[in-house]
């Protein structure tokens, strides 16, 4: 790739206490999103329709935030084969979690789709040519073990939207690996503009001949600020990788867990159920240990490189 191409680029920093206040911002912002989008379909919208309008307005937001200072530049992409998949992978976790968000409380959805590190691990051997060691496939195993405990195909609490959430669940890790790939490639504004870009050209033709109206005012109010929390929440969650190292950030998304308990019996008035917090722990868990051997293996790698 051409040096100029990446002169665009926005270097990375140095700021950990600023990288992790913008990633801590950003969840509270995914949790907002899936909050609205419950209350939504709930509604009586079609889940289509407010995957449209999340969309809708993080691209309008996005054009209005990057198109007066840097032009069409902001749309001309350095990898547009990969910004595409990152797309189409975005659309369809969105797509599939709104969908499971009907059925299933704020608390499950977030609680399975914790496991996205766990899937990233495993995607990250055929794609990002990692290696992965035993202990590592022992803490992917004990992941999916949580996962288990959470949905309980064996019980009557199952419900079949939680496959919904898998297919949510398998598409974000896949999302997550194109936007490593993507790292120091890239700008902020062009991954912005693609992927909320690339979900209306494809619902626009689908959902707009079926538009619902809302009935009530704070459903117009919630329609759009579904849209602004995808919006800024993306671009808080771009901005503070820049700032610091994923394998710093990642914690922080833990955090989802209790904002979603929050939003889940403020908003609905449901409470998580015991599997749900059980299974929760064992995946985080999990996660925090994966966390904490790619770290290991980071410092390794660098202290070879400096020997």
């Amino acid at each position: 790739m051409p040096s100029s191409a990446l002169k665009t680029v926005a270097p990375r920093e140095d700021k950990l206490g600023l990288g992790v206040v913008m990633m801590a911002l950003a969840i509270l912002m995914f949790t907002c999103i899936d909050t609205s989008a419950k209350w939504l379909i709930l509604a009586g919208l079609p889940a289509l329709q407010v995957v449209f309008a999340r969309y809708a307005v993080h691209f309008l937001l996005s054009l209005a935030l990057f198109v007066p200072t840097q032009g069409l530049n902001a749309l001309r992409s350095n990898s547009p084969w990969k910004e595409f998949l990152r797309a189409l992978f975005l659309l369809g976790t969105t797509t599939f979690n709104f969908m499971s968000l009907k059925y299933l409380p704020i608390t499950t959805t977030t609680t399975i789709m914790f496991a996205a590190p766990v899937v990233v691990t495993i995607l990250a051997i055929p794609v990002l040519k990692e290696k992965v060691g035993m202990r590592r496939v022992i803490a992917v195993c004990v992941g999916f073990l949580g996962v288990l405990v959470v949905m309980q195909p064996w019980g009557a609490e199952f419900h079949p939207a939680m496959l919904l959430n898998i297919a949510a669940l398998i598409l974000a890790a896949m999302y997550f690996v194109m936007t490593r790939l993507l790292a120091g490639i890239e700008r902020n504004s062009t991954m912005q503009l693609w992927s909320s870009g690339f979900a209306v050209m494809c619902l626009a033709p689908v959902v707009l001949p079926i538009w619902v109206w809302p009935t009530q005012a704070v459903d117009y109010i919630v329609l759009v600020a579904i849209g602004l929390f995808g919006g800024f929440g993306h671009i808080s969650a771009t901005y503070a990788h820049r700032l610091a190292d994923a394998s710093l950030l990642a914690p922080v998304v833990y955090i989802q867990i209790i904002l979603a308990a929050a939003a889940s019996y403020f908003v609905f008035g449901t409470w998580p159920t015991l599997w749900t917090l059980v299974g929760g722990l064992i995946i985080i868990g999990s996660g925090i240990y994966i966390w904490q051997r790619e770290r290991s293996n980071m410092a390794q790698t660098q202290k070879r490189a400096t020997s």
